[in-house]
C-alpha cells in the first residue's frame, strides 16, 4: 500500500540549530533527579561547547509527594523563566517520570508565544509539553534523551545522535535502526507528532488536546506496560477518535512491556485495521540506546525500508534568518 496524507507543507516553526557558545537551560518538569547523573549529563553538554544553566529547582523534591521534583509552581516557573530568558537558546529536560500534567496549565502560554522560538528536548512524560508546544506555540520540538537520563549519560550513540541533530541537523534526516521493519507495509507522508503512549492517552479530553492525529505520522513508544494495558491504551486512543485519519505510525521501544512478539501481537491487532503503514521498533524512547525524533516536521515513513525520513532538517540552519522573525505555523 502507498498511503499519502494531504500535502505535508512545511510543518511547524523550526527553531534554529545550535552553535558552540549557545546557552542551554536544564529544567525538571516531572520526577526527582539523580544529582550524579545530572552532573555527568551537564558535562556532556558542556563538552559540545554549550553554556549550561541548571534551573533553580531542578534538584528539589516535593515536600509530601516524593515522585515529583519540587512543587508544581516551582517546576512551572523554571520552565517559563528559561523559555522567556532571551539569552537561552534551548531547554532540555533532566528526566521524565510524572508531573507535567500537573503544571502544563500553570504556564503563561501568551508570554511564551511572544518569546523567540527555541528548542525543547525531552521524552517520556515530556510528551505533554511536546503536545502543548505544538498546539499552543506552533513549534517543532525534539523527542530525545534528557540531561540526567541513563541513556544519555551511559550510551555514546544516544548522546552523539542528539549532538548531531542539534548541530548538524541536515546529517540526521534518515532515522532507522537494526530492529526497524514493517508491521504493516507501505509508505506515508505527514507531519510527525506523538510520544509516550500512556501520556498521550491521558491528554485526551483535556482542553488543549488536539482533535486527532489526522494527516500525521504518529510516533509511539512506552515502558513497563503489560500486554493488556497496552491493549487498553490503544483501544482508548481508537475510541477517542485520536487515530481518525492518521497517515502512518512509527513504533519505538517497548522496554519492560514483555516479550516483543506479544507486544507485536497487540500492536497489529489494535493498529492493523487502520489501513495505514506501521513501522515496528524504530529505536527511540525508553531503550538503552535511543534516537532523537523531531516532532512537527514533514516526513516520509517507509515501513518496508524501516525508515522515517525527514523532508526538512529538524532545525533551521544557523545561516538562515531568525525563525522568530516570521509568524509561527498553524498548530498541528
Amino acid at each position: 500500500m502507498d498511503q499519502q496524507s494531504t500535502t505535508p507543507g512545511q510543518g511547524l516553526t523550526r527553531p534554529r540549530q545550535l552553535r558552540p557558545g549557545d546557552h542551554i537551560a536544564v529544567v525538571a518538569p516531572s520526577g526527582p533527579i539523580d544529582a550524579g547523573r545530572l552532573t555527568a549529563g551537564c558535562e556532556i553538554l558542556r563538552s559540545w561547547g554549550l553554556r549550561v544553566t541548571v534551573a533553580p529547582h531542578v534538584l528539589d523534591t516535593h515536600p509530601t509527594l516524593g515522585y515529583l521534583a519540587g512543587s508544581d509552581a516551582d517546576r512551572a516557573a523554571d520552565i517559563q523563566d528559561a523559555w522567556l530568558d532571551p539569552d537561552v537558546d534551548a531547554v532540555i529536560c533532566a528526566r521524565g517520570g510524572y508531573g507535567v500534567h500537573r503544571i502544563v496549565d500553570l504556564l503563561d502560554w501568551t508570554a511564551m508565544r511572544a518569546a523567540r522560538p527555541k528548542l525543547l528536548i525531552g521524552f517520556s512524560d515530556v510528551s505533554s509539553l511536546h503536545e502543548a508546544f505544538a498546539q499552543r506555540l506552533g513549534l517543532a520540538t525534539l523527542y530525545g534523551p534528557m540531561a540526567a537520563a541513563a541513556s544519555f549519560v551511559e550510551d555514546g550513540p544516544t548522546a552523539e545522535h542528539l549532538r548531531r541533530t542539534l548541530f548538524e541537523p541536515a546529517a540526521t534526516t534518515v532515522l532507522t535502526s537494526p530492529t526497524a521493519g514493517p508491521l504493516v507495509p507501505g509508505r506515508a507522508r505527514g507531519i510527525t507528532a506523538g510520544g509516550c503512549l500512556h501520556v498521550l492517552v491521558a491528554e485526551r479530553g483535556t482542553p488543549a488536546a488536539r482533535p486527532s492525529y489526522a494527516g500525521r505520522i504518529l510516533v509511539l513508544e512506552d515502558v513497563n506496560e503489560h500486554q493488556y494495558q497496552l491493549d487498553r491504551l490503544l483501544t482508548q486512543f481508537l475510541r477517542s477518535g485520536a487515530l481518525d485519519g492518521v497517515a502512518g505510525i512509527a513504533l519505538g521501544s517497548w522496554e519492560g512491556c514483555g516479550r516483543p512478539e506479544r507486544v507485536r501481537d497487540v500492536m497489529l491487532d489494535r493498529l492493523g485495521g487502520l489501513g495505514v503503514p506501521v513501522l515496528w521498533e524504530l529505536g527511540f524512547g525508553h531503550c538503552p540506546s535511543t534516537l532523537t525524533v523531531p516532532l512537527g516536521v514533514p516526513a516520509l515513513l517507509d515501513a518496508d525500508a524501516g525508515t522515517l525520513t525527514l523532508e526538512l532538517p529538524a532545525l533551521v540552519p544557523a545561516s538562515s534568518p531568525d525563525p522568530g522573525s516570521a509568524p509561527a505555523s498553524a498548530p498541528a
